[in-house]
């Protein structure tokens, strides 16, 4: 397989395809080796249009869907963004290259390990990895950028406190068959809006409330 021809069709073909227009985002994902983050025995698929499966029933999404995240939260060179949800390292390179600097968050101390490991790998050295619980987060107007990978299915605000004033937050909210998309920004101290993206059906994030089943 010529590698970089496939990396170009995915970006092209899936990415682009999926209005992902941004120029920086997409020289990004042509820059950095998908397949270097996928399990061994997943690699001959990095560029397929689908999930990958990753250890502990997690998953690395899509690459179009990480090309709307990215988008969405339209990462400047001096900003500092925080990942909930880093996996096998993928998202966190993209944004590595877009950043300043990443704390990336990741409940799983293997996949934890393994992220660091394919970013090194990568060269990628302004991102640190933290065996850690994104819903343990209580930080306040601390990150630029924020990139929740796995869903909420009840939305829960301590992602969006911990935004600084013109920050972007990206993250799924609600339960299949019907989850959306959102770009959420911080327009004040005390005032945020929130913008419908596209619908989409991601897993929750481990330990994320849901709600309370229904009795009859």
């Amino acid at each position: 397989m010529n590698l970089q021809a496939a990396r170009e069709q995915m970006v092209e073909q899936q990415v682009r395809a999926w209005d992902v227009l941004d120029e920086r985002v997409l020289q990004t994902m042509l820059q950095v080796q998908r397949e270097e983050f996928a399990p061994l025995r997943y690699r001959d698929v990095a560029f397929a249009d689908s999930s990958i499966p990753l250890a502990h029933g997690q998953t690395m999404l899509p690459a179009k869907v990480h090309g709307r995240i990215l988008q969405a939260l339209a990462v400047g060179e001096g900003d500092v963004a925080l990942e909930v949800g880093a996996g096998s390292g993928y998202l966190s390179a993209c944004l590595g290259k877009l950043a300043s600097r990443v704390r990336a968050l990741e409940i799983f101390p293997e996949l934890a390990e393994q992220a660091r490991a394919n970013l090194l790998a990568a060269r990628i050295n302004n991102v640190s990895v933290e065996a850690a619980d994104g819903m343990q987060l209580n930080e306040q107007s601390a990150y630029d950028v924020i990139a929740v990978t796995g869903s909420l299915p009840i939305y829960d605000e301590r992602f969006q406190q911990a935004l600084r004033t013109g920050g972007r937050l990206f993250v799924v909210v609600g339960q299949p068959p019907i989850m959306e998309a959102w770009r959420v920004v911080r327009v004040g101290e005390r005032e945020w809006q929130r913008q419908a993206l596209f619908e989409t059906v991601v897993e929750p994030l481990v330990n994320a409330p849901r709600p309370s089943a229904f009795v009859f």
